[in-house]
C-alpha cells in the first residue's frame, strides 16, 4: 500500500526579528509563495498544507492551490514551546508521512527535495527519519573557555573536529511520530548534508538581505540557462 506524504509549512504572525517576514516583498514574490510554489510541484508530495494563526497568510496560501490549518492563537504566540506545536500540527494532518519545510529556508532546490525524499524511504532500519543538517568549522567558546580545540595549540579551521548543526531546511517523518515525539525529529534520524548556499536560514535582517541577494542571483542563473 503506498504511503501517503504531505508538505507541511508553518508560518505565523508576530515575528520578533524580522517584522512579518514569511509575507513581507521577497525578490517580488514572499517567502510564503516561494515554498507553496515549489513544493506544490514536487512529484512525491500528495499535498502542501500550510499552518497559521494568521488569517491573511491562510488566504494566501488557498489562493496559491495549498491546503490550510488554522491554528489557534495560543499556538501561533511566542510562549508556546514548539512541542505543543509540532504535536497540535501533526495532529491535524490526514496523511502518513510529513515533509515538514519551512519558509524561511528559500534556497533548498527541487534536486535536495527529491533525493531526500529518495534517501527517506529507501532508509534502513536503524533510522526513522531524515532531517538536515551543516558542518560548522568555527572556533567555539563555551564559559569563557575553547570548546571544540586546544586553545594552547590552535589548529587550522579545517582541522576543527567534525561538529554538524541542524538546519531544519528539510525534515521527513511518519506523522504519528510528530505527534508522539512532539517534535519534527525522530529518535535515530539520518543526517542529510546540504550545499552551504541552500542551508541558509533567515532569523534576521541581515539573513533576509542576504538570502534575497542569492535568490535573485539563481533566478537570473535560471533564466540565462532556459
Amino acid at each position: 500500500m503506498t504511503r501517503i506524504m504531505k508538505a507541511l509549512v508553518p508560518v505565523r504572525s508576530g515575528s520578533l526579528r524580522v517584522e512579518n517576514k514569511n509575507i513581507r516583498p521577497f525578490c517580488d514574490t514572499t517567502l510564503l509563495h516561494v515554498r507553496v510554489k515549489q513544493l506544490l510541484q514536487l512529484p512525491f508530495l500528495q499535498g502542501v498544507v500550510v499552518s497559521s494563526n494568521d488569517d491573511e497568510m491562510i488566504r494566501m496560501a488557498h489562493e496559491m492551490g495549498a491546503e490550510t490549518h488554522k491554528r489557534d492563537e495560543y499556538y501561533g504566540s511566542n510562549t508556546v514551546s514548539m512541542s505543543e506545536v509540532y504535536e497540535n500540527m501533526a495532529s491535524a494532518l490526514e496523511c502518513d508521512d510529513l515533509l515538514y519545510a519551512l519558509v524561511t529556508t528559500p534556497l533548498v532546490s527541487d534536486e535536495s527535495f527529491i533525493k531526500a525524499y529518495e534517501v527517506y524511504t529507501g532508509l534502513s532500519s536503524e533510522f526513522d527519519s531524515l532531517t538536515t543538517v551543516e558542518d560548522v568549522k568555527e572556533f567555539l567558546i563555551k564559559d569563557g573557555k575553547p570548546y571544540n580545540y586546544d586553545g594552547k595549540k590552535i589548529p587550522r579551521s579545517q582541522d576543527l573536529p567534525d561538529i554538524t548543526k541542524l538546519t531544519f531546511c528539510i525534515s521527513m517523518l511518519p506523522r504519528e511520530m510528530m505527534v508522539a515525539n512532539r517534535s519534527c525529529l525522530g529518535k535515530s534520524p539520518y543526517f542529510m548534508k546540504l550545499p552551504q548556499e541552500e542551508s541558509i536560514d533567515i532569523d534576521t535582517t541581515f539573513d533576509f538581505k542576504v538570502a534575497e541577494l542569492l535568490y535573485e542571483d539563481k533566478l537570473k542563473h535560471q533564466k540565462k540557462h532556459k
